[in-house]
């Protein structure tokens, strides 16, 4: 059962977020008409504080540029909560989606928007080591 927090002090301890910006990520050769270099600070200003947000380099998932990951808080993980890959996030709306779901909690801890449904990946066990090791 996902339970929803009244707010950012909910949880102690926030979700962390990963964007990627390694070869193909944040690359306007690769997926034209997108800013780029904007996508992290919207992030962050739509999260207003509710979640640290850091880059990455090569995620190793290419073909799914733009990718973020959102880790669960441990109030989450404990609660069956696991990183949530999501890729092609190459405009605003998802990234508006993205936040307001890390702001009701994120993983483990509130239904992610239906929407989120389209930009949900799986990685490699490896990829997600990677990431999470």
């Amino acid at each position: 059962m996902i339970n929803k927090p009244a707010g950012k002090a909910a949880t102690s301890t926030p979700c962390r977020v990963t964007v990627c910006r390694g070869c193909c990520c944040g690359d306007a050769a690769k997926i034209p008409g997108v800013d780029h270099a904007g996508q992290i600070p919207r992030l962050r200003a739509a999260l207003d504080g509710a979640a640290p947000v850091r880059a990455s380099e090569c995620l190793d998932v290419c073909d799914q540029a733009n990718v973020v990951v959102v880790q669960p808080s441990p109030a989450g993980r404990a609660a069956g909560g696991r990183p949530v890959w999501l890729g092609l996030v190459n405009d605003d709306d998802a990234l508006a989606d993205i936040a307001a779901w890390i702001r009701a909690g994120g993983p483990g801890l509130a239904e992610p928007p239906g929407v989120l449904d389209l930009y949900a990946i799986t990685v490699s066990r490896r990829v997600r080591e990677g990431l999470e090791g």
